[in-house]
């Protein structure tokens, strides 16, 4: 007697699909699960057999094989209970399934001993991939419906109990598909934090608004207390909106971190702020079954790196690669798995040891080697792909009590950068400037000759790499986007190079 039901797996954040066979065969009493399983998975037989017992099902007492088949995939995580003891009953006809319904349908989920199901992660890809599919519905545990209904097109059954999923195989009982809630779970909270809290720190907010406009990674450096983190903190609130295709990579990233809870859409552009002691693995993600680290979780979003001299410096270099291609790759002797890290990076420092160099209300104590120790920290090549070096100064009490300096609001500023990202959209779809290659930064950075005239003196006199050259002209694209004009003039270029401070001046 045998039986075939379809379930699926997750690698990195996409779905596979995995054919669940079950076969009952007369001998010895026995439950053995082959096709490349994990230890938690080959667990299953022991779940089951107390769900079956617990929840008043005969396990049929005979030699029950199954296959997760393609035998070649390694399958892990706690998935296959559901469409495991859904092959048993079929197979023993303990159900009457018609064959069309087993083949529109996808189960998934993990049971209890006593019968209950248990959330999965993951459930987000795997239902998006089955309705690619062509999949009418899946069935899966009560508490993944609210995720697994984001997607639209195919229904969604949740069951709470094995109990309760047998009556619905039977059609004792009926289960109304559950309801999308995409549309609700997209409605963007009100920003409880705004630009215009802030006082003063006109030149950062002018940085933070280029580097939303055109997606470049900024360094702040400033002494103690100047707003650093303040200021990083209110990016999200400029930062263009998430598109459909965004906003379900991203929260297929949290689906598989098992990071949603009760939020089921990620409708906001995460941000992320790991400590300064995070590991290798923490920050580009890693384990035995590899899941999402830092920088794929602050995907579409910010990754905000506080401190940042103060991260070892080995795990500081592990950025560089995902900082170029946008994804970043973990491998490991059983798989190979590859997750978007598509993030924006803001970084803080002090300028110095102390933290007082160049402050105007403190003196800095440090020595000129100690300055330019701490700023060597950051290597040379990654902070090549820092676009923006931004110093923050502290700011006096007569600019505290000045309501004049409060500047422009977050809608303000938002307006402004969605405008110069549409310009962006127009030229190139959806990349932003940051990402232009070569070719294009020589048909997109037109300079009229007397931006052409600074550049080169910018490029002889600072000793500039190659990268550095573009970036400068990176920028100016952007701020010229913001600008509205079509060709980079004199001062646009003027101002990006003010952006390059750690080209000009090594110990900051």
């Amino acid at each position: 007697m045998h039986a075939l039901v379809h379930s699926a797996t997750t690698i990195g954040i996409h779905a596979h699909p995995v054919e669940v066979e079950a076969d009952l065969s007369m001998g010895l009493i026995g439950f053995r699960i082959v096709g490349l399983p994990d230890k938690a998975i080959n667990e299953s037989a022991d779940r089951i057999k107390a769900a079956f017992k617990n929840s008043g099902l005969i396990l049929p007492e005979k030699f029950i094989t199954v296959n997760l088949a393609p035998a070649s995939l390694k399958k892990e995580d706690i998935l296959f209970d559901v469409p495991i003891a859904v092959a048993i009953l079929q197979a023993a006809k303990l159900t009457d399934i018609p064959a069309d319904f087993i083949e529109e349908s996808l189960f998934l989920g993990e049971l209890s001993l006593d019968g209950r199901t248990r959330p999965v992660r993951g459930v987000l890809s795997i239902v998006h991939a089955a309705m690619e599919a062509g999949k009418k519905r899946v069935i899966i545990p009560e508490q993944n419906t609210r995720e697994a209904s984001l997607i639209q097109g195919i229904d969604i059954i949740g069951v709470s109990s094995l109990v309760q999923l047998v009556g619905y195989l039977r059609r004792e009982i009926s289960i109304q598909p559950t309801l999308s809630t995409f549309k609700e779970a997209t409605e963007q909270p009100a920003h409880l934090v705004d630009f215009n809290q802030v006082k003063g720190q006109q030149a950062a907010k002018r940085a933070l608004q280029i580097a939303a406009a055109g997606r470049h990674n900024i360094l702040l450096i400033g002494s103690p207390g100047s707003g650093k983190t303040m200021l990083a903190r209110r990016l999200g609130t400029i930062l263009p909106s998430m598109s459909f295709d965004e906003i379900i990579q991203t929260t297929k990233i949290y689906s598989i971190a098992g990071l949603l809870d009760s939020q089921t859409l990620i409708v906001e552009r995460p941000f992320r702020a790991p400590h300064h002691t995070i590991s290798q693995a923490g920050l580009v993600g890693g384990g035995t079954n590899p899941r999402p680290g830092e920088i794929s979780l602050a995907s579409q979003g910010v990754l905000f790196l506080d401190e940042m001299p103060e991260f070892a410096r080995a795990t500081l270099e592990v950025l560089r690669e995902p900082l170029e291609s946008g994804t970043v790759h973990i491998s490991r002797a059983s798989c190979a798995v590859e997750y978007p890290a598509h993030f924006l990076l803001v970084a803080a420092m002090n300028p110095c040891p102390c933290g007082y160099f160049g402050d105007r209300k403190k003196q800095c104590t440090c020595t000129a080697q100690q300055v330019a120790k701490y700023v060597a920290k950051l290597s040379g090549p990654l902070l090549d792909r820092i676009d923006l070096h931004v110093h923050v100064a502290s700011i006096n009490y007569d600019e505290i009590k000045d309501a004049s300096l409060m500047g422009k609001s977050s809608a303000e500023l938002y307006a402004e950068v969605a405008r110069a990202v549409a310009v962006q959209e127009a030229r190139f779809g959806a990349m932003r400037n940051a990402r232009m290659n070569a070719t294009q930064v020589e048909q997109y950075c037109v300079l009229t000759p007397a931006a052409e005239q600074i550049v080169r003196l910018a490029f002889d006199k600072l000793g500039m790499s190659m990268r550095g050259y573009h970036k400068i002209l990176k920028i100016a694209r952007t701020i010229a986007d913001l600008d509205g004009s079509e060709q980079i003039d004199r001062k646009h270029v003027q101002e990006a190079i003010m952006y390059r401070s750690l080209d000009q001046a090594p110990t900051v």
